[in-house]
């Protein structure tokens, strides 16, 4: 019944919330913010524990808990702009993107390199899909499989909708590390989310101090097709969006095949540490990602 219930309430959302005028649906958001924020349920105390990593002990309790009421407004905005964005004028996508970097990427492609591009939960990274999509570049991706079915295939559509190619995380036909590296040596683009393991074969690194896991995906992709690694960063400018393509990550010179991946894993995380601390309220991380969280 669960399942089902949040079937019904994103379907509800994409058919009625970009039907709204925009600034009742941002207020009902912000209303829907707020009270979570309130509640201090598990997802906010899970976030303010995160949270308190960034920022360090010195940070007063009530500015962490200032600073989790931002996080929760940034991550109702994202949930906003997510039902709101097919029905998003070009000109708006446009516009309201401001991104350094992107000419580093383009000359990677343009020369028939693959990239491989890593970013955490931060900011609307479906934002920065449908404008990269909208700008000429097809990318591939990869989409934790998500519970019922219909639910799934909804995120599918939607994302799909935004010129992006979504392969299951699990469960589908063939071999997603397989498909990814082919469409690397095809010289596209793969973006993939990776603050976050979501299995068993995830990498430790440090990460704000201690040891959290991220995926091995990335850099195992760089290291197998030749293709860029590029991290990237994401977060809110009033009623725009940043976005930061980083350097590339280079592979080793050294070093046997795992201790290459670390190494790049480590690196990666290094950026997402820096611009998770530049616009902590825009991280959108409600989930355990530490290893001591994890039990």
């Amino acid at each position: 019944m669960r399942d089902e219930a949040a079937d019904a309430a994103y379907a509800l959302g994409w058919a009625a919330v970009r039907r709204m005028p925009e600034a009742v649906a941002h207020e009902i958001f912000m209303l829907i913010a707020e009270r979570t924020w309130r509640k201090h349920g598990r997802g906010v105390r899970q976030l303010e524990k995160n949270l308190r990593r960034v920022v360090g002990p010195e940070v007063s309790e009530q500015a962490l808990r200032d600073l989790s009421r931002q996080g929760m407004r940034s991550y109702m905005r994202y949930w906003l702009e997510a039902f709101r964005l097919p029905a998003m004028s070009r000109e708006r996508i446009d516009s309201g993107m401001r991104i350094t970097g992107i000419e580093d990427l383009r000359a990677d492609l343009d020369e028939g390199r693959g990239v491989v591009v890593a970013l955490p939960h931060m900011g609307n990274y479906d934002h920065a899909g449908a404008w990269i999509a909208l700008s000429g570049v097809p990318f591939t991706t990869v989409m934790e499989r998500l519970r019922p079915e219909s639910l799934y295939d909804r995120f599918v559509a939607y994302r799909a909708g935004l010129g992006m190619e979504v392969l299951p995380a699990t469960g589908g036909d063939g071999d997603v590390f397989r498909t990814l590296a082919a469409r690397l040596r095809d010289a596209r683009l793969v973006c993939l989310v990776a603050d976050r393991d979501l299995t068993a074969s995830g990498v430790e690194v440090e990460f704000f101090g201690r040891t959290a896991k991220m995926p091995a995906g990335p850099a195992a992709l760089a290291i197998e097709t030749g293709a860029a690694l590029r991290p990237v960063t994401l977060w809110y400018e009033g009623r725009e969006w940043g976005v930061r393509v980083h350097e590339e990550i280079r592979v080793p010179d050294e070093g046997e095949r795992l201790d290459k991946v670390q190494a790049m894993t480590q690196s990666l995380a290094h950026v997402f540490a820096d611009g998770i601390a530049a616009h902590p309220e825009d991280w959108h991380m409600l989930q355990r990602v530490w290893v001591e969280d994890l039990g």
